[in-house]
């Protein structure tokens, strides 16, 4: 009897990683049901959030005011009973204001002074970072170093952050006026880009409802700190098999203008492409994806359904795709039609014409 792929795989697994895969899975649908006492609707935002959490990725969110982002992200901070801060981000926002800052103090019994590290917000498991395109680049860049050596320097000194740490900037799309919009290479940073959209009739029906009569904001708390941190490991063991890895590699490289083999699209809408991150964090979140479904296995659908948050904020569309109303959005629709995913295609020119 011939051996299917998805038992080959899941035989690379120990019997101590499946039973911790149950227990992730256990934990993501108990996290979800707390959330439904809160959250009303945004599913799919909330999904996203959790892979990119146990994917140790960072999330961009974007949409309008009013569509409760600081509650979705507090109330999922308190399920995970991780430590949470949110930064308001204001044109006059110092790197010292989130990183903190060293304060001369002396030494009542001798008399001495001496330099002592004041931690500012930054230092949390879970961050909100509001409006971060009000901010200017230098304050801007000290967060994102953070969010890349998961640590802060102060002083000539290197702090570490408290892990797990996890990132949530929002933006705002209709108020561009005094923004500092994050370049291209800083949002590169950024795991996943979400948008947040207004919720339906029915569930903006039971928003209204609930939330002007009495409503509980309370939580229980599901997992914490140490429970993360080995999910998130086992998360990485979840093994993938080559023709996804491919596929993922041809769907990045799809997006990049100079490749041999690019659709045409591309060279006509796309001035610039996703870089080696973005295969990262499609197999990162494909693994994610997998594990939080209770799979032990990744497949090409995973990659998929994470492919815009992952490729959005990665493909930079040029002057003619703007004047006809073409978003990455809708360059990543067109790449999930044309990149082929057959187990035998060369990793190079796999393009339908």
């Amino acid at each position: 009897m011939t051996e299917t792929p998805e038992a080959s795989q899941q035989a690379e697994l120990s019997e101590k990683d499946i039973e911790a895969l149950a227990d992730l899975r256990e934990a993501f649908t108990t996290v979800k049901q707390q959330l439904g006492r809160v959250i009303v609707g945004q599913d799919e935002v909330v999904d996203q959030l959790l892979v990119a959490i146990f994917s140790q990725g960072h999330c961009l969110l974007e949409g309008v005011p009013g569509l409760a982002k600081t509650l979705m992200v507090s109330t999922l901070a308190d399920c995970l009973d991780l430590r949470f801060h949110r930064i308001q981000f204001t044109p006059d926002l110092m790197p010292s204001d989130i990183t903190g800052t060293e304060v001369i103090q002396e030494d009542k019994a001798s008399g001495r002074r001496e330099f002592k590290f004041l931690p500012g917000p930054i230092f949390a498991n879970v961050i909100l970072a509001d409006e971060i395109n009000r901010t200017p680049p230098k304050t801007q860049a000290a967060m994102l170093e953070a969010m890349q050596e998961k640590h802060v320097t102060v002083g000539g000194r290197q702090y570490p952050v408290e892990a797990p740490f996890f990132v949530l900037a929002t933006q705002n799309p209709i108020e561009q006026e005094g923004t500092y919009p994050l370049p291209e290479a800083q949002q590169d940073r950024f795991m996943f880009k979400i948008f947040v959209k207004y919720p339906s009739f029915e569930e903006e029906y039971r928003i209204a409802e609930t939330t002007t009569a009495r409503f509980d904001t309370t939580v229980d708390k599901v997992i914490d700190s140490e429970q993360i941190l080995r999910m998130q490991q086992i998360v990485r063991r979840v093994p993938v098999a080559p023709h996804v890895i491919e596929f993922a590699l041809r769907l990045v490289r799809a997006t990049r203008v100079l490749e041999d083999g690019a659709p045409d699209f591309i060279k006509e809408w796309v001035s610039w492409g996703a870089g080696p991150r973005g295969v990262q964090y499609l197999l990162l979140g494909g693994k994610a994806r997998a594990a939080l479904d209770g799979r032990y296995f990744v497949t090409s659908e995973d990659i998929r359904a994470i492919a815009h948050p992952v490729l959005r904020h990665r493909v930079l569309t040029n002057f003619n795709a703007e004047s006809e109303g073409v978003t990455p959005d809708d360059v990543v629709d067109r790449l999930l039609q044309t990149v082929t995913e057959q187990e035998d295609a060369p990793v190079a020119g796999a393009f339908k014409s």
